[in-house]
C-alpha cells in the first residue's frame, strides 16, 4: 500500500508557507520527501530510518542556509515517522 501527505512548512523567514510532499511505499519499504520550492528531494529507505535527521540534514545543507537546516529536518524526521 501506498500513500501521499502533504504538508505546509515555513521553510526560511523569507518565504511563506511551502508545500512538503511525503510519499511512503509500504510493500517495497521507501519513503520519498520533496519540496518543490528548494527544488529538493531525498529517499530513505526503511533501513536508513535510524539515521533519519542526519542524512536530513546533510542533504538539505546543499540547498539551506546553516540556521534553517535542523529545525526543517526535526520537522520533515517527525512528519516521516508519522506515516
Amino acid at each position: 500500500m501506498s500513500k501521499m501527505k502533504i504538508r505546509k512548512a515555513c521553510i526560511d523567514p523569507h518565504s511563506s508557507q511551502q508545500n512538503v510532499y511525503i510519499y511512503e511505499n509500504k510493500k517495497e519499504q521507501y519513503i520519498v520527501v520533496a519540496i518543490p520550492y528548494l527544488e529538493w528531494s531525498i529517499y530513505v529507505s526503511y533501513d536508513d530510518f535510524v539515521h533519519i535527521e542526519s542524512r536530513l540534514q546533510q542533504s538539505l545543507a546543499n540547498v539551506l542556509e546553516e540556521e534553517h537546516v535542523s529545525p526543517l529536518a526535526m520537522k520533515l524526521a517527525q512528519w516521516m515517522r508519522e506515516m
